[in-house]
């Protein structure tokens, strides 16, 4: 459904991203996982449309994305921090978003305004929210038109436990509808029970990306947390497989 193909940006001398390339699929739940400044949210913007890569090609349903964004009508985007006008309502960013969106016809999902007991704040202005109301306007408004993808950056950020396993229990709903969903987050143990394959990204190189299953089998591990931290030991990391390569013995072979 979506495909880079060799993607490279550099902002002055640094590269945020390295010559990438990868494929993600309906019913994938991927978590995109490196450390900051590994390029996993010039990644997400590169998709989006936000950052134009310096090469490569982004394909989205087969068709180049450059110079095109009504694509962007699929996706649903929850970014690290939401930015929004401070003098507008929670309720006036829903209904601007909605006629930015001139869809007014789309089946709307509101699951989470409801789940979350937001219709009582929707008149208070967002510059009086704390950072966890914001991150939960940001969710409501990722799933507000039942995208057909999702991508999510650091979505659990500045949420409490119970916000949090509320969005994760819509992440898995949407999950089982076979939507292709995009994570980004340094908290791991919220993705080993969404994800089914992971993508490591380290100095804007693909290092790592295969299904969640076969990395846990490989290293021996049955958490995410772990398997990625025996991967780093092990010194794999210095590898770049494609996509479908399999770890063997920390040697890569290919399928």
């Amino acid at each position: 459904m979506i495909s880079v193909e060799h993607i490279t940006k550099k902002f002055k001398k640094l590269y945020a991203l390295d010559d990438v390339s990868a494929s993600f699929h309906k019913g994938q739940v991927v978590s995109l996982i490196g450390p900051n400044g590994s390029g996993k949210t010039t990644l997400i913007k590169s998709i989006l449309g936000i950052v134009q890569p310096d090469g490569g090609t982004i394909r989205f349903s087969g068709q180049a994305i450059s110079n095109q964004y009504q694509y962007r009508d699929q996706i649903g985007y929850m970014p690290q921090i939401g930015r929004y006008p401070d003098n507008m309502t929670i309720g006036q960013v829903i209904d601007m978003i909605k006629n930015i969106r001139n869809n007014a016809g789309a089946r709307l999902d509101e699951e989470l305004l409801e789940s979350y007991n937001m219709q009582a704040l929707l008149g208070k202005n967002m510059r009086s929210l704390s950072g966890g109301t914001r991150q939960k306007v940001s969710a409501v408004l990722a799933f507000l038109f039942d995208p057909d993808v999702l991508i999510l950056d650091e979505p659990t950020a500045g949420l409490d436990p119970l916000a949090t396993e509320i969005l994760k229990d819509k992440i898995m709903a949407e999950k089982e509808k076979g939507k292709l969903i995009l994570i980004t987050s340094h908290i791991l143990s919220d993705l080993d029970e969404l994800t089914t394959d992971v993508m490591y990204l380290q100095d804007g190189r693909l290092r790592l990306y295969q299904p969640i299953e076969e990395l846990k089998e490989l290293t021996g591990e049955s958490r995410l947390g772990r398997a990625i931290a025996a991967v780093m030991k092990s010194g794999y990391t210095q590898l770049q497989p494609t996509p479908g390569a399999i770890i063997k013995n920390m040697e890569v072979h290919y399928a």
